[in-house]
């Protein structure tokens, strides 16, 4: 057993030289056996972490004193919190809260990598799961070897009944799980129902046959990976709280890459994908091509003219009045736009009369006396101006249409003002009656320049 984890460990470059790990260890066979044999093979193991539920009463505080005792008798850190589980998913919600546990732990600097307990069998009961759910291929890779939050499972190589028999001949005690029975959870129901009567009447290998899928679905995500994080350096703008895709470059690309993307999107705009199926992506595919809205887990979808927007609620600024980048500003000087995606920079050059070489310039505005106060901010419904170009006053609004710009955008289009008079706004150029050289007398060129920043999208 102890050459096939570190077998395990080698294939999925678990470890660094020197990583440190925190173990995960409920009390139960499995957490135990791993904690034991990681000892065994070296590993530099740094600390235990346990996670009490609440679930089981006394029985849940007696799995928290046995852990921390191991953690004592091992001389190694005890890491524990108290997360109760309340309404809902019970098995969704307990995840959650280990998991935000487990990031805390690495954010903080414990350790480097948590070690999880999953088994063999465990991978063939989520592959099942996972089948019964209609989930995509990415699903259908089960559990992770390794994921990019820190997670590893040297287990996945073993089954359980590996891990009874090598707590059995070292005499290593552990706790059992009632609720591993309760068939109340689909989980259980799978292990101790479905599982054993598919061996029985259909093929007596069937849990490694899942594990088999598994790890070759698995192999396939692990190569479309980085062309899926090029593609979405090209096609997707990521901004605070959300992220963009074009929705007419989305619709030339093959069906099976178009998901692969969206689901990089997902993960880039709330930074994993809980709770998220293969449903969920066909229907943002569907609003991709016609339009609308639709609400995910977590993540709102949107198109808009030719884009299409995922948000986290409650992560994107709404009022662009309320940031502090909105505001007056001084000359010279570089500031960030209203929507965070671009610096503004203004600069004015005192020039004599025909001494222009950059008239034609769309960000350049031209005053007898530069204006006392300048205002750079969001637009705000009923703004209008006359563009270089036109002879009339125009709404923005009318503009926006024009060009196709998406709703969630324009509150957060830089404008430049001086008082209520709009002299400039981003891709409409300056006011008409600045946009030109008058030829009389000395007069200052203001020029505006903006330089788009793109945030990285997370691979």
């Amino acid at each position: 057993m102890l050459e096939r984890v570190a077998a395990t460990i080698s294939r999925y470059n678990m470890l660094a030289p020197g990583a440190r790990v925190i173990v995960a260890v409920s009390g139960g066979p499995d957490s135990v056996c791993l904690l034991h044999v990681l000892r065994e093979l070296k590993i530099r193991v740094t600390g235990v972490a346990h996670v009490n539920h609440k679930l089981r009463g006394e029985d849940s505080e007696e799995d928290q004193r046995f852990v921390a005792g191991l953690a004592r008798e091992m001389e190694l850190a005890f890491y524990s919190t108290a997360a109760a589980c309340e309404g809902g998913n019970l098995e969704q919600t307990a995840r959650r809260a280990r998991r935000a546990f487990f990031d805390d732990l690495i954010r903080q600097g414990r350790a480097d990598r948590i070690a999880l307990g999953h088994t063999h069998d465990d991978q063939a009961e989520t592959v099942l799961f996972r089948m019964l759910r209609g989930s995509g291929l990415a699903g259908l890779a089960g559990i992770l070897p390794v994921t990019a939050e820190g997670l590893i499972r040297p287990l996945l190589g073993v089954t359980r009944g590996d891990v009874e028999t090598f707590l059995r001949e070292r005499g290593i005690r552990w706790r059992e799980d009632s609720s591993n029975r309760e068939p109340r959870f689909a989980r259980n129901r799978i292990r101790q129902e479905l599982l054993p009567r598919l061996k029985r009447e259909w093929n007596p290998n069937l849990a490694e046959a899942l594990a088999h899928m598994a790890d070759l679905a698995y192999e396939e995500e692990r190569w479309w990976a980085p062309e899926i994080a090029r593609l979405a350096q090209e096609m997707v703008t990521r901004s605070p709280g959300a992220v963009e895709v074009s929705a007419r470059e989305l619709a030339r690309l093959p069906r099976a890459v178009a998901r692969r993307l969206i689901r990089h999107a997902i993960r880039s705009a709330k930074g994993n994908l809980h709770g998220v199926q293969f449903s969920h992506i066909e229907c943002v595919l569907e609003l991709s091509e016609s339009g609308g809205k639709a609400e995910l887990p977590g993540i709102h979808a949107i198109r808009s003219f030719d884009w299409l927007r995922l948000e986290v609620p409650g992560q994107t600024p709404r009022d662009p009045m309320a940031r502090d980048i909105a505001g007056e500003v001084s000359v010279p000087g570089r500031y960030l736009a209203p929507d965070g995606n671009s610096m503004i920079c203004l600069e004015v050059i005192r020039q004599k009369q025909g001494a222009d070489a950059c008239a034609t310039l769309k960000s350049d505005l031209y005053f007898r006396r530069l204006p006392e106060r300048l205002v750079l901010r969001g637009w705000k419904p009923g703004d209008r101006y006359c563009p270089v170009g036109h002879t009339n006053d125009r709404k923005i609004k009318e503009l926006f249409q024009r060009q196709r710009i998406p709703s969630w955008r324009r509150p957060f289009w830089p404008i430049l003002c001086c008082g209520d008079k709009i002299l400039w706004a981003r891709d409409f150029g300056p006011a008409a009656e600045h946009g030109q050289h008058s030829g009389r007398g000395t007069q200052f060129r203001l020029r505006v320049t903006e330089v788009r920043r793109k945030l990285p999208v997370e691979a």
